[in-house]
C-alpha cells in the first residue's frame, strides 16, 4: 500500500462504483468484498485504519458464550461459521486458543458444561475442538495461578485469538490487491447531492489540507460509533440509531497469570463475561460494559472500570495485582445498534443493521469483529441493488487475506504472515535495521520501515499503537521507543527534524493515557 499512490488513483477515476467512509473492521470488509467482485470501490478513512473500536478488541474471534446464555442462537451460529472462515482465511494473524471456566460451586459444572457443549455443538464441521471437564488439577495445569480454594474442576473450551489492527491491516493490504483504493487521513466532510440523492462526496486530505469532490453510485456509511453524524448530515435530521458502550482493558506481564490457556468467568456482577487472555507475552483483562454519552477517538477508562476488572480478576487469581501492575489500559467503544426498552448495554443485542437511507445512503451499525465478513456482504449486496451495479455474488467466504501463511511459529514475526520474509530481507541488506526499538521487546528498525513504506503508517501512534501493538502491552516502552521510531519513519518518509520533534511530542502526552493515574 502506498498513500500517494492511492491518492493518484482518486483523482484518475471520473466516478466509483461504491464509497466506504470508514477504515474499522466493518468499512475494509466491505472494501474487500466489493472489489473482490469487481466493483469500483474507494475507501476514505478520516484517522487511520483501525484507530477506533476496532483496534480496541479483546483480541477474541468468537461465537459469544454470553449471547447463548441470552437465548441468542442465531447470532452464536452466524458468528461461529465466521469464526471457523477467519481462523481459515488469516492463519497468520488469528489462531485457536484454549479457554478454562473454572468451577468454585457445584451446580457450575453442568450448568456451564451443558452450554459450552451446546457452544460447540453449534460450530459444527467448523469446531475448533473437543469440549471437556477437568478435575482441579487439569484446571490448574492449564491455568497454574487459578485461586485454589474451593476450586473443585473446570470445563475446557476452545475460541478464536486474533491481533484486532493487524488483522485490519491485512485487510486495508487484501482491499488493495483486489483493485480497491484506500486512503486513511482522509475525512468526508459533506455530501453532494442532486435533490435529496447523495451523487458524490466531499472529502479533505488530513495531511496536505487538499479538497476533492468525488462521484460515486453509492455510499455505505461504516464509521462505527460515529455513524450517527453521517447520518445526520446526510439525511438532514438528529436521529440516533446507536447507542456507544465502552469496554476497558488492562494489560499486565505474564508472571501474574501463567498457563498454556486463557480464563473465562461467564458471568461478573455488570452481567458480561471476564478474560484473562495470554496475548503477546503479557495477559490481558476485560472488559466492562458501561452505558456512555460522549463519543471520542480516545476514550478513557474510568476509575470504576478499572476497580471493576482488578476486583473481579483478583476474585480468581492466586496473585493479587494492583494498579502499579498494570502496564497499559486502553478503552473501546462499542457502537450498539439502538434497541428500545434496553437500558443496560450488557444485555442490548449484538446483531448489526443495515438499511437504505432516502439519501441513499447505506448505513451500517451494530455487529462485532468476528462477524465482520458476513456485514460486509450484506452491506454490499445492498449498495450493489441500490445503484443498479451488475450483481456479482459474494467471493469472500473463501478468499484468503493478505500475507496468508499456515505454520507453527509462535514469535512476533507470526502477524506479518509472508511478509515476515521481506522485513528479514531488509534486515540481511542492512544490520542497522535489526536493532531493536526497545531493548525489552523484540520489534526492528526494519518493521518500522516497512510499515511505513508498505502499510501507510504516517505517525509514530499508527507505528506503536497499530502495526506494532507496543502501546497497548507497556505504555512507557512506547513512550521510550518514540524516537527511535520517528527517526526511523523520517528516513523512510523523508521528513525533517521539526516533524520527528512534534511526533515524539504528540506521541507522548497520548500514551501517557494509557497509564494509570
Amino acid at each position: 500500500m502506498n498513500r500517494s499512490q492511492s491518492i493518484q488513483q482518486l483523482t484518475s477515476t471520473s466516478q466509483w462504483d461504491i464509497i466506504i467512509i470508514g477504515g474499522g473492521a466493518t468499512g475494509l470488509g466491505c472494501a474487500v468484498d466489493a472489489a473482490s467482485r469487481g466493483y469500483k470501490t474507494l475507501l476514505l478513512e478520516k484517522y487511520d485504519f483501525a484507530k477506533g473500536t476496532s483496534s480496541r478488541a479483546t483480541k477474541l474471534v468468537h461465537g459469544g458464550v454470553r449471547y447463548l446464555a441470552q437465548g441468542n442462537i442465531r447470532l452464536v451460529r452466524e458468528a461461529l461459521m465466521e469464526r471457523g472462515r477467519l481462523l481459515k482465511n488469516a492463519p497468520h494473524v488469528c489462531h485457536t486458543l484454549a479457554f478454562v471456566v473454572p468451577f468454585y460451586k457445584s451446580w457450575q459444572k453442568w450448568y456451564y458444561g451443558f452450554g459450552l457443549w451446546l457452544y460447540e455443538l453449534l460450530s459444527g464441521k467448523l469446531s475448533l475442538g473437543p469440549t471437556k471437564f477437568l478435575s482441579k488439577q487439569g484446571a490448574l495445569r492449564n491455568l497454574p495461578n487459578l485461586q485454589e480454594e474451593k476450586l473443585t474442576g473446570g470445563v475446557l473450551y476452545f475460541d478464536g485469538q486474533f491481533d484486532d489492527s493487524r488483522l485490519a491491516i491485512n485487510l486495508a493490504q487484501t482491499a488493495t490487491e483486489q483493485g480497491a483504493t484506500v486512503i486513511n487521513y482522509f475525512a468526508v466532510t459533506d455530501f453532494i447531492k442532486q435533490g435529496s440523492t447523495i451523487m458524490g462526496v466531499i472529502a479533505k486530505d488530513g495531511l496536505s489540507e487538499q479538497s476533492f469532490t468525488i462521484s460515486t453510485k453509492s455510499v455505505i456509511n461504516a464509521t462505527g460509533v460515529f455513524a450517527d453524524e453521517l447520518l445526520q448530515l446526510a439525511e438532514g435530521h438528529r436521529e440516533q440509531t446507536i447507542t456507544p458502550s465502552q469496554g476497558i482493558h488492562l494489560v499486565v506481564d505474564k508472571h501474574f497469570f501463567k498457563g498454556i490457556a486463557g480464563l473465562m468467568v461467564p458471568k461478573t456482577d455488570d452481567g458480561r463475561v471476564l478474560f484473562a487472555i495470554p496475548w503477546h507475552d503479557k495477559v490481558l483483562l476485560g472488559t466492562t460494559d458501561t452505558a456512555v454519552e460522549n463519543i471520542s477517538t480516545e476514550p478513557t477508562a474510568l476509575k470504576e472500570e478499572v476497580d471493576f476488572v482488578i476486583g473481579h480478576f483478583n476474585r480468581y487469581a492466586s496473585s493479587a495485582i494492583g494498579y502499579r501492575d498494570v502496564r497499559s489500559v486502553f478503552a473501546g467503544l462499542r457502537p450498539l445498534a439502538k434497541s428500545s426498552g434496553k437500558k443496560q448495554t450488557a444485555v442490548m443485542p449484538r446483531d448489526h443493521h443495515i438499511e437504505a437511507l432516502p439519501s441513499g445512503l447505506i448505513h451500517v451499525t451494530g455487529g462485532k469483529w468476528t462477524t465482520y465478513r458476513n456485514m460486509a456482504e450484506h452491506a454490499v449486496d445492498k449498495a450493489a441493488a441500490y445503484a443498479g451495479l451488475e450483481k456479482i455474488n459474494c467471493k469472500t467466504k473463501t478468499l484468503h487475506l493478505h500475507g496468508w501463511h499456515e505454520g507453527d511459529e509462535h514469535s512476533h514475526w507470526s502477524v506479518y504472515g509472508t511478509d515476515a520474509a521481506l522485513i528479514k530481507e531488509m534486515m540481511a541488506d542492512d544490520s542497522g535495521l535489526a536493532e531493536q526499538i526497545h531493548p525489552q521487546y523484540p520489534y526492528s528498525r526494519a518493521e518500522v520501515k516497512w510499515m511505513a513504506e508498505h502499510e501507510m503508517a504516517m505517525t509514530v501512534e499508527d507505528v506503536l499503537a497499530r502495526r506494532i501493538r507496543l502501546l497497548f502491552l507497556d505504555a512507557n516502552a512506547a513512550m521510550e521507543a518514540a524516537a527511535t521510531v520517528a527517526l526511523v519513519m523520517a528516513r523512510a518518509l523523508k521528513k525533517e527534524q521539526d516533524w520527528i520533534d512534534e511526533q515524539i511530542s504528540t506521541f507522548i502526552n497520548l500514551a501517557k493515557g494509557y497509564l494509570l493515574k
